[in-house]
């Protein structure tokens, strides 16, 4: 990064072009004249190289003043720093990957691949967090230990899918799986984010233990229920007939995920649809921000005796140039 300290001094380029202009065309208008009967013999002499080359002072002239008028115009060269000092919040994302989020009540996708989007988007509005993630089904397990390095974090969110674990809901299992995540962390905030669309039937510890263990460690959880009212086109592979769909009841269990955010301190939120889901993921952003501080400076290294030096050798090399070679006598 170059700038100039004063950049006002650049405008004597114009005071510069438009003397040597003048200086031109005073010599091509006003030019010594002898009176002689005839130039024939004259024109055949063949011009010295001194004559040749006499333009060549006012050249150096040019190259000297531009020169001078970078320098004292104090070009700089510098680079710019960021020092950020933040308090970042530890999150660690609890997904469920069961088979019943490939109900199609979030057309044209599934739940699983809705909330895979709306997470995405979650994270990369993210600055300064440790984030991870947990994926339960019939048993939970760290998918993603907290990092802050989100590439990562997208990547082991891509790769989750619906029948990578044993099929069930262990909604106590995640919570706990998150906790022993962040029990440990000096985070300003710690919170859960647990996403659903069932209730407990797997696992040995119950959601609302589990919750009360996540109070103790200061740790808050916000349940999010995903699915529509009533029944969902679910999608079946048949081996003879090829793909079709059954209507499934929805068996979201709304009051014990509330139950769960109350006790934690968080909140509960129900999502219908891809754009409800949306919108509760950025209230959470919102209800969630890490302090962040910027402080700038940049450190410049001054670069005018890059163009001084030169320009006053050159000068010197006119004036010597001008007294020898190009010397004129009076």
């Amino acid at each position: 990064m170059i700038q100039f300290a004063n950049p006002s001094f650049l405008l004597l380029f114009v005071v510069a072009a438009y003397v040597f202009f003048n200086r031109w065309r005073s010599r091509q208008r006003y030019q010594a004249a002898i009176r002689f009967p005839t130039l024939a013999k004259i024109k055949t002499i063949k011009k010295s190289p001194r004559v040749k080359n006499r333009r060549l002072i006012d050249a150096l002239r040019l190259i000297t003043v531009c020169l001078l008028i970078l320098g004292i115009a104090r070009p700089q060269s510098g680079e710019r720093f960021e020092e950020i000092t933040t308090e970042g919040i530890d999150i660690m994302l609890a997904v469920d990957v069961s088979g019943s989020m490939r109900a199609e009540d979030f057309k044209p996708q599934n739940r699983l691949q809705v909330a895979k989007e709306v997470v995405q988007e979650f994270v990369k509005g993210r600055k300064g967090d440790r984030i991870g993630m947990v994926a339960f089904a019939g048993r939970s397990y760290t998918q993603c230990p907290l990092t802050m390095d989100y590439g990562v974090l997208l990547t082991f969110l891509d790769k989750m899918e619906i029948g990578m674990i044993e099929d069930g809901t262990a909604v106590g299992m995640a919570i706990a799986t998150a906790v022993n995540r962040l029990k440990d962390s000096r985070a300003k905030s710690k919170i859960i984010i647990l996403l659903t669309d069932g209730r407990n039937n797997a696992g040995e510890i119950d959601p609302l233990t589990a919750a009360k263990l996540a109070r103790t460690f200061g740790i808050k959880i916000y349940t999010v229920g995903v699915g529509k009212p009533g029944g969902a086109p679910m999608p079946i592979d048949d081996p003879l007939f090829g793909r079709r769909y059954v209507m499934v009841d929805n068996d979201l269990d709304e009051a014990t995920l509330g139950k769960i955010a109350d006790t934690s301190g968080g909140m509960y939120f129900r999502a219908k649809d891809k754009e409800s889901l949306r919108r509760i993921y950025q209230q959470i952003d919102q209800m969630e921000k890490t302090t962040v501080e910027v402080n700038k400076y940049t450190r410049f290294d001054e670069l005018f005796p890059y163009f001084i030096i030169p320009a006053l050798s050159l000068l010197l090399l006119e004036i010597i140039i001008k007294n020898t070679v190009f010397r004129t006598i009076p």
